[in-house]
């Protein structure tokens, strides 16, 4: 159990030195002035001495060692998502708050034992959706809001990457592998933030590939006021990250919109009756923007607020529905 957290720098450890960890989260969080990484845990204690070297933390052997040490608040988990119900788990028993990358869970009971788990320890559960974080929705948000597009039709978004190598996780059955829960989930995720929470699946199809996991997929929702979301995503793409919002006056196209680096300048596309607008925004840190709304949710002295936890359980339940669709 660690101490109770009474205020000033948040102290992290990373259970799992997975690449995102090293390539995104590691380096961002090391540059918080609200936050310090005190260890990165690994269960080959040779590449946790590497990586604790590369950002001046300890390296740990074994994933419990670090979930025990006290000088501990909140743990970073970056594991295969098959192995997050039992770690989160253990790290949330042992009272530290929790940012997990997505998906929480690999399915939406274990996402449900996870989130009581964590509001009877009083402590903070995160999933990693990064893009959420990014100023561009807020600004898509506003243009909405101020009739750009007219009511809202179809919304419509594509999340697109090259095929990994073969020894990736994500090709490997019993991993919490796939395309659905490493890409799909982006557009699921943004078709809640921009219609509703309440969506209905129409439809599905996932394609699985050689080593039984699943390589691609669409799906076909329905919100209750009959707005329809389009979706696509998968391993064995040309890379495409793009989410579009079709109304009766217009059309907003975000090209970058769910892993843009933190110097790109985004650009919204608008379309209307025989105008074509594009608006150049400011760079934004979407990385770090997560890192500080965790550290600043973890340091106000409680657990996650309702709303929040919700949001955990109905992306799980649409990604399961998703699933059952597709298998029907």
């Amino acid at each position: 159990m660690s101490e109770r957290y009474t205020g000033g720098i948040l102290r992290v450890g990373a259970v799992g030195c997975a690449d995102i960890a090293i390539r995104r989260v590691l380096p961002a969080l090391v540059e918080l002035e609200s936050a310090q990484l005190i260890a990165v845990a690994s269960r080959d204690p040779a590449k946790a001495a590497a990586v604790a070297a590369k950002f001046g933390c300890v390296g740990i052997g074994g994933y419990q060692n670090l979930i025990d040490r006290p000088d501990i608040d909140a743990l970073y988990i970056p594991l295969p998502p098959s192995m997050h119900h039992e770690w989160v788990g253990r790290a949330l028993r042992a009272g530290k708050h929790v940012l997990s990358e997505k998906p929480l869970a690999v399915n939406y009971q274990q996402t449900a034992d996870l989130v009581r788990l964590a509001r009877a320890q009083d402590r903070v559960l995160a999933e990693n959706y990064m893009f959420l974080h990014h100023s561009q929705h807020n600004t898509v948000r506003t243009m909405m809001a101020d009739g750009a597009i007219g009511p809202l039709q179809v919304f419509s978004s594509s999340f697109g990457i090259p095929p990994l190598h073969s020894d990736s996780f994500r090709y490997q059955p019993g991993l919490g592998s796939g395309a659905l829960l490493d890409v799909g989930v982006y557009p699921l995720r943004a078709a809640q933030l921009f219609l509703s929470a309440d969506l209905e699946v129409r439809g599905a199809s996932l394609r699985i590939g050689a080593t039984g996991v699943d390589v691609a997929g669409s799906a076909l929702l329905r919100s209750p006021t009959g707005v329809t979301a389009q979706l696509d995503w998968g391993f064995e793409h040309k890379y495409r990250s793009v989410y579009s919002l079709w109304g009766t006056r217009g059309r907003i196209t975000v090209p970058r919109a769910f892993s843009p680096p933190e110097h790109h300048r985004p650009v919204l596309r608008l379309d209307q009756q025989d105008v074509v607008t594009e608006f150049s925004l400011a760079p934004d840190h979407q990385v770090r923007n997560t890192l500080s709304a965790f550290v600043a949710a973890a340091t106000s002295g409680g657990g996650n607020q309702p709303a929040f936890d919700q949001a955990l359980l109905e992306q799980a339940l649409l990604v399961e529905q998703v699933r059952a669709a597709a298998e029907r």
